[in-house]
């Protein structure tokens, strides 16, 4: 089988990691890649994920068997479909069903006519009148930018003054240029976030181990939103004897809401969601890996990625196909000093290979490339650094002692990922 990954970050070197795993696969390329791609036995081909007709060139130059775009960009521009056009199997979903990530309005129209559990809210095009909104209800409040802002275009105002410039940011002066045409205001709901995700074939929907994700940028989820700063699984706070019912919940209702649309969803569906005191509600949902969550799921998966992928494409997805390793992984996420906002770029990176080294670790490359032979920085989040263990404070310390082999200036990162889930399991086992 030969495959073709599109995009350039840690998610898609998990994707080719993993794939190389498999007895099936025979070459991989990415489109675009990055320094760990290329390192991983893979081919870096210098097409970017929204150059829709460069990639169905190269997808029909190469033969390949089946594409897998990882970022949500190509999928809203509409891949799956150009793909299916002609005759390449492609994991993902099509233009119509992408658009649960791509419009934050579409998602919650369509959880409403699916009656998944999810926040109040109302959607403006106008700044005035959202302003209006805000001084009406109060805060707090969660301002989104409607559509795609790289996981960054979420703000939880704690008082009116923060929703108010929120909203000014968003919608006038631009912040997420067309994707803040549209805000969703919506409650402010409390409690511990999961990630839960499931591969589809377009009827059923297999749930993966839960996992929980830090967007905040700095300890104690301070600090700006991130594209994520670090992952775990399994998520105690969302044990694998709920996956089923949260599956009932909050995935299988929005397939048979796209089903009805004449749009079957195909490839990774992600709900964010929210445990609160009164059950669980759908943050958002993503239709894509999660990056980092990837990381670590993918470490424990043990069956055949590449021949699941195929099967959800083909519509025949056997749930007895995926089997999932009994260790915690857990991934810390290394960035260039300053991320989210203005950072350094072109640092060297030293170490790798004796984090390595360590039982158990596999560092992912986020956003590196290979400059005169010489491994560097090229983008705000660098390394996913990941870790088995027997349990989450045994996963938990490997991931921290890889990140003491690695020599990056400028860089840091998280120390607290898994403390969370760490203290929820103290406080079961005090019980």
């Amino acid at each position: 089988m030969r495959i073709l990954v599109i995009g350039s970050g840690g998610r898609e070197h998990a994707l080719v990691w993993k794939f190389r795993q498999s007895p099936r696969v025979s070459e991989i390329f990415v489109a675009p890649g990055n320094g760990g791609t290329s390192g991983a036995g893979a081919i870096n081909v210098p097409v970017t994920a929204d150059d829709l007709d460069a990639l169905v060139d190269l997808a029909r130059r190469e033969k390949i068997d089946l594409v897998v775009p990882g970022p949500e960009l190509p999928l809203t521009l509409g891949i799956v479909d150009r793909m299916r056009e002609a005759g390449i199997a492609c994991f993902g979903p099509d233009a119509y069903c992408a658009r649960l990530e791509g419009s934050k309005a579409f998602a919650k129209e369509i959880m409403d006519r699916a009656q998944v559990p999810t926040a109040r809210c109302a959607v403006f095009s106008d700044p005035e009148i959202a302003k209006n909104h805000v001084v009406k209800v109060g805060a707090p409040l969660v301002i989104k930018a409607d559509g795609l802002a790289a996981g960054k275009g979420v703000v939880v105002a704690r008082d009116s003054q923060e929703a108010l410039q929120a909203v000014s940011d968003i919608m006038e002066a631009r912040a997420f240029g067309a994707s803040g045409d549209r805000v969703v205001l919506e409650e402010c709901l409390v409690g511990e976030e999961a990630s839960f995700l499931c591969f589809c074939d377009g009827e059923r929907a297999v749930p993966l181990p839960s996992a929980q994700d830090h967007k905040a940028a700095w300890n104690n989820d301070q600090g700006p939103n991130t594209g994520g700063m670090g992952a775990y699984s399994p998520a105690p706070v969302l044990p694998d004897d709920r996956l089923e019912e949260m599956a009932d919940l909050t995935i299988r209702p929005i397939l048979r809401e796209l089903a009805k649309d004449g749009h079957p969803f195909v490839g990774v569906l992600y709900a964010g969601l929210m445990l609160t005191a009164d059950g669980p509600k759908v943050l958002e949902y993503n239709v894509r890996f999660g990056d980092p969550e990837c990381q670590p799921l993918l470490a424990r998966l043990e069956g055949d990625l590449a021949q699941v992928m195929l099967d959800c494409v083909n519509g025949g997805l056997d749930p007895a196909s995926l089997g999932y390793s009994a260790q915690t992984a857990l991934g810390v996420v290394l960035t260039a000093k300053g991320y989210p906002r203005a950072y350094p770029k072109g640092l060297v990176i030293k170490g790798i290979e004796e984090a390595e080294a360590l039982p158990g670790v596999k560092v992912f490359h986020s956003g590196t490339a290979v400059k005169d032979q010489v491994l560097i920085s090229s983008g705000g989040r660098v390394l996913c650094v990941t870790a088995l263990g027997d349990d989450l404070p045994a996963a938990q310390k490997a991931a921290y002692a890889a990140l003491e082999k690695i020599q990056m200036p400028e860089g840091f990162y998280r120390t607290d990922i898994g403390d969370k889930g760490i203290r929820r399991l103290e406080s079961e086992k005090d019980r």
